[in-house]
């Protein structure tokens, strides 16, 4: 991996868009940019699958425990993608689109579905949404869109199987589950990449709100138990009083008709700070949201504090 690119994307997390003006970039390593990323035809090679790796920081948490080789950008082993894709974590911390890490993993680390023998690319307005919001943020200090990104070499959405963007997600949810997961998510556990905008977006219409971890869950006929393990931190405390104090008596947390769905925040190793949100039903707390928060405590932190403000 080349240092100068390195230190190229190392800007992106350190030096705002004010001070680009200082930074200056010379020809050579521009072309390193230019030429990371080498375009290959896809699904040319023959392709086995391989568990994800617990050292791939850019793709942590997906839906998916298998990822196919070679990747959709010609790596032909686990090692190369982890190297690979780790220099992109900059600009994922720049949030520039809510999507580049969906799009940067269909790429690094595409599913490998059983039902395939072949990667699933991202689907066209995924790569053009990522691009339009990204590519101004990478240009800014000296470097393009790579070639390998060129998102006609994607599928556009209704044009055949592709992982699609956000906007997608929502017009046909059932059908992008399929895609990312291979199974159906619970109605409460939205994917990584909408963790803020699903816990923004239902904050006040839900009773309750925590920031836990899980210490167990269970199958108790078709519905799930789930229960807390050490000390919550409610951000929203709503309802009325009779409900209050039924929801200061329970000892657990429950996804209902969780018998057929799966829930990726209560999959792998369950480590990190899980948001949720919930209503009383029948004498219980039932989540209507449970996620596992993809980003740095701190950010976590100001995003804590940005939902105390909320006027419910």
């Amino acid at each position: 991996m080349d240092k100068r690119f390195l230190h190229i994307l190392a800007l992106l997390h350190g030096i705002s868009a004010d001070e680009t003006q200082d930074v200056k970039l010379d020809e050579p390593t521009a072309d390193v940019v230019s030429d990371f990323v080498t375009s290959v035809e896809f699904g040319s090679a023959r392709s086995v699958c391989r568990p994800v790796p617990s050292d791939m920081t850019l793709c942590r948490g997906l839906g998916y425990a298998q990822m196919r080789l070679p990747t959709l950008l010609g790596h032909e082993t686990t090692r190369e993608a982890v190297q690979q894709s780790g220099v992109w974590l900059p600009l994922v911390h720049k949030r520039c689109h809510q999507d580049t890490t969906r799009f940067l993993c269909s790429l690094f680390a595409p599913a490998c579905l059983s039902e395939l023998n072949k990667s699933v690319r991202p689907c066209r307005s995924l790569c053009e949404n990522v691009r339009n919001a990204c590519a101004p943020v990478m240009n800014a200090f000296g470097f393009p869109w790579p070639d390998a990104f060129n998102c006609s070499l994607f599928p556009g959405f209704n044009s055949t199987l592709c992982v699609p963007g956000s906007e997608d997600t929502r017009r046909s949810r059932l059908e992008v589950t399929d895609v990312i997961q291979g199974k159906v998510l619970c109605d409460a556990c939205s994917p990584e990449f909408e963790v803020e905008k699903e816990i923004e977006e239902n904050f006040c219409r839900s009773q309750f709100a925590f920031r836990l971890q899980i210490g167990s869950s269970s199958q108790e006929g078709v519905d799930l138990r789930v229960e807390p393990q050490g000390q919550s931190r409610v951000l929203r405390w709503g309802g009325g009083e009779m409900e209050q104090q039924v929801a200061m008596q329970q000892s657990a947390l429950w996804l209902t008709d969780a018998a057929n769905c799966s829930c990726q925040a209560l999959e792998g190793r369950r480590l990190g700070s899980l948001l949720a949100l919930g209503n009383m039903e029948g004498g219980r707390i039932v989540l209507s949201r449970l996620v596992k928060w993809p980003h740095h405590e701190r950010e976590l932190k100001r995003f804590m504090r940005k939902l105390s403000r909320k006027p419910c």
